[in-house]
């Protein structure tokens, strides 16, 4: 009977879904003056930090532009005209700076095409050069910038392919590119829509387990076969600087393509059939082949069948051959690893992977060079016979890193670091790189001493610092560490020749900018001067408030008061707690803080710092920890501990006699709106609250989600407690439910927030649904943006600022 009474008024709820649909709007002034700013660039810089690039783009695309046709196949999202991404970002203007020139000027790039649309970008290998995409109305073309001249050629018409990226390759010697261009052959694409279909679609299994997430976009039949292949198809050109092209190989589903250090070797993976309904094209059959730079085949190297019956877990991978790639120090070796346990996370094995290296002519097997206790990660390489590997564990966020002989297996590989990455206040920090001769990333060394640069985060604050670290004895030393407590120093290269420090430095109201900083003399010099943009907010308090949850675990959020509030007559005001959950298995690691209010207050579409301009104190990035020590999972009491965190918020800052407890908003995007959900269902700390591309129910997430590993049938109760959906009737609280109506993120599909919104309708509760068109997870378009930024003011003047003030206290 129960069941019963449900299944009617979800038909009630979903027949009597009232529309209210209006023109898109914007919001208050204050509001918009921060939201509509001209950005500064973004930047480039070659290895010898002599030319730097900076890129421009508008700050939103139109919705005209995320209204243009989009084909939705094997987990891609393509423009069928132009032959490139729907969802790409472009950048419509491109300069360069001589650093260390007289002039600090900005040079303009000569010969750029009108209403460019760039992306795409990749150095050449002396680095004289840079290669992009520009986007027109009839296709993709590709130009070449030269940072010399300061000019700018197209060499290829608008018929690159650039569908599954990896669109242009330099060959060594910096006179042409291997280009994705159209296949001739291509098949005019057939229109889902008014297609006749010739039979039923079937997928079946022959008793196999296919664990897979929600993915969305997936091919579901044949005519989105028929037009993936189409899309995906395409030959392989070499082009010239001076726009002559030849035709380097005949039309496959080109995939990467990527040349040896030495670039007389091209390694070159192929999506194949048979195609899925289940898996996005990554997981589709593949073949990766070597060629030599003449367009020659070597060997197939690795044969990849569909992948859509891993093993369960996070750490689960495939049997055989995985992450092929060119050894970066090498001229022409590859590297391969296997897994030792089958791929199985369960099997009990003393080592998970094995990596071997492999030389020309590649066939046959390559040599062993280590074995992982985890995961294999990455390696970094730096001579032929010293390199570092890094492994990880996701169940245990275990990551241990060891020094080896490449060259030698029988030499005992060094464990180096043994740690939980979690732990940001023991990181050590992460190598310095360099180009070596074949233009590769590998190890800056110095001798025996390779350098690190670490965040610096620590509980007393964050402090960067740059260490040496030696090989042989592995004694750290530390050469370099920001003093800054009223600022933020990122180090974000270090040269390991000139003794030079590339540093950012940005504080509360400074925007970042770029220095080099002398290791010698530690005096900096400035490279840019990019002006903040939201002068409106200069000067609002800011600060990092630490506080305690009830089970002793450590929080920390950043507090912003309203513009002009006054200290010293201190109005309680209302509040907006803005947060994201995270797991963890230790309190330690979840209590650490790693928030800094010397960070730039840097507005975004979707930050809630907004409101600080209409009377409201906000609460961003607050501490959302979600623990599971030992056998128990995070989940398990998930709940309970988000109430906890934010209960812990909302006394922290009462308890400073900032706000109105009784005035208090909560706030997150997609996990964060999950969050929401859940603080409306489950408590009463909230006046309202705004959950924007939020999943609400994990029934419809079945084989995990997030950090879940487990399926919805080994832990049903884990899934029906989380899940805010099937605790409707206890929703008491105003919730804003925003969604963009294309979401493409895993899980979150609109339906859910469609779903929801009629239960709570039905169940009669406060509650909106916006659906913004076009709109991925992501939101992008200026109309969207701003009509958002103009729902959620409304809401929060409604539900939350002028609900009914409590007595002063």
């Amino acid at each position: 009977m129960k069941k019963l009474i449900y299944v009617l008024l979800f038909f009630i709820a979903a027949n009597v879904n009232a529309q209210n649909n209006i023109d898109f709007q914007k919001p208050p002034k204050q509001i918009l003056d921060l939201a509509d700013v001209e950005r500064a660039p973004s930047v480039l810089m070659d290895e010898s930090k002599e030319n730097m690039v900076l890129l421009y783009r508008d700050a939103y695309k139109t919705i005209a532009e995320l209204s243009q046709e989009e084909m939705r196949l094997g987990g891609l999202r393509i423009d069928p005209k132009t032959n490139i991404g729907s969802r790409v970002s472009y950048y419509n203007n491109v300069k360069v700076r001589r650093l260390g020139a007289k002039s600090d000027d900005a040079i303009q790039f000569k010969g750029l095409p009108t209403n460019p649309r760039f992306s795409n970008f990749v150095w050449s290998p002396d680095q004289s050069k840079l290669a992009m995409t520009n986007t027109t109305a009839k296709g993709v073309e590709v130009w070449v910038l030269d940072l010399k001249t300061a000019n700018a050629n197209k060499i290829a018409e608008g018929k690159v392919n650039a569908n599954l990226r990896d669109v242009i390759n330099w060959f060594k010697d910096g006179e042409s590119v291997l280009v994705k261009f159209v296949a001739e052959a291509r098949k005019e694409l057939i229109n889902a829509k008014s297609s006749i279909p010739s039979g039923p679609t079937i997928s079946e299994n022959a008793g196999k387990k296919a664990q897979n997430r929600t993915y969305q976009d997936l091919l579901k039949n044949k005519t989105d076969e028929f037009n993936f292949e189409q899309l995906a198809m395409s030959e392989l050109f070499k082009v010239k600087l001076d726009g002559s092209s030849e035709k380097w190989l005949s039309a496959a589903m080109y995939k990467s393509v990527t040349f040896s250090p030495d670039g007389n070797y091209v390694m070159i993976s192929v999506v194949e059939k048979p195609f899925s309904y289940l898996v996005p094209y990554y997981r589709f059959p593949s073949k990766t082949t070597i060629y030599t730079k003449d367009a020659k085949k070597v060997e197939d190297v690795l044969t990849v069948p569909l992948i859509e019956d891993l093993p369960q877990g996070f750490m689960a991978v495939r049997k055989g051959r995985r992450s092929v790639q060119w050894r970066s120090d090498a001229a022409a070796s590859i590297i391969y690893v296997e897994a030792l346990d089958g791929g199985n996370p369960e099997t009990k094995v003393d080592f998970r992977d094995e990596v071997f290296q492999l030389e020309a002519p590649f066939n046959g097997n390559g040599k062993s060079i280590l074995k992982t206790i985890n995961r294999f990660y990455d390696i970094e390489w730096g001579t032929e016979k010293m390199a570092i590997a890094h492994d990880y564990w996701w169940n245990s966020r275990n990551t241990k890193s060891y020094i080896f002989n490449p060259s030698d297996a029988s030499v005992a590989p060094i464990k180096i670091y043994d740690r939980n990455y979690q732990d940001r206040y023991n990181d050590p920090g992460s190598f310095v790189s360099k180009r070596n001769k074949y233009g590769k990333s590998v190890l800056a060394l110095d001798g025996d001493n390779a350098y690190l640069l670490g965040a610096g985060y620590s509980k007393e604050g964050q402090f960067p610092f740059l260490d040496k670290f030696n090989l042989k004895s592995k004694e750290t030393k530390r050469l370099y560490q920001s003093k800054y407590t009223d600022k933020l120093e990122s180090l974000r290269d270090f040269d390991a020749d000139k003794k030079e420090l590339l540093v950012r430095i940005e504080s509360n109201n400074e925007y970042p900018n770029y220095f080099f900083r002398k290791l010698k003399n530690k005096k900096l010099e400035q490279i840019t001067a990019f002006e903040n943009p939201f002068k409106s907010i200069e000067g609002i308090h800011k600060e990092v408030i630490n506080y305690k949850r009830e089970d002793g675990v450590e929080l920390s959020g950043t507090l912003y008061l309203p513009v002009g509030y006054d200290m010293e007559k201190k109005e309680r005001v209302p509040m907006i707690l803005w947060a994201y959950p995270t797991e963890y298995k230790d309190k330690a690691s979840a209590g650490q803080t790693t928030s800094n209010p010397n960070e730039f207050t840097y507005l975004y579409w979707a930050s809630p710092v907004f409101w600080v301009t209409r009377g409201y104190a906000v609460l961003d990035d607050a501490s959302f920890p979600i623990v599971g020590e030992g056998d128990e999972e995070p989940n398990d009491s998930f709940r309970t501990q988000l109430v906890a965190n934010a209960k812990a918020a909302i006394d922290a800052v009462d308890d400073l006699g900032y706000i109105d407890r009784e005035r208090v908003a909560c706030g997150g995007h997609s996990y964060g709106a999950f969050m929401v959900a859940n603080l409306l269902t489950h408590s009463d700390l909230f006046a309202a609250g705004i959950a924007r591309s939020g999943a609400y129910n994990r029934t419809l997430t079945p084989f995990g989600f997030q950090s879940e590993e487990r399926n919805y049938w080994e832990a049903p109760k884990v899934y029906y407690n989380m899940s805010p959906f099937m605790h409707a009737e206890k929703m008491k609280h105003a919730l804003l439910l925003v969604h963009g109506e294309a979401d493409n993120n895993s899980g979150t599909y609109p339906m859910q927030s469609e779903r929801y919104f009629n239960a709570l309708k039905g169940l009669g509760a406060t509650v909106r649904l916006v659906m913004l068109p076009k709109e991925s997870h992501s939101y992008r378009s200026k109309e969207n943006i701003m009509h958002m930024l103009w729902e959620q003011d409304q809401w929060l003047e409604t539900h939350v600022k002028n609900k009914k003030q409590v007595a002063d206290k």
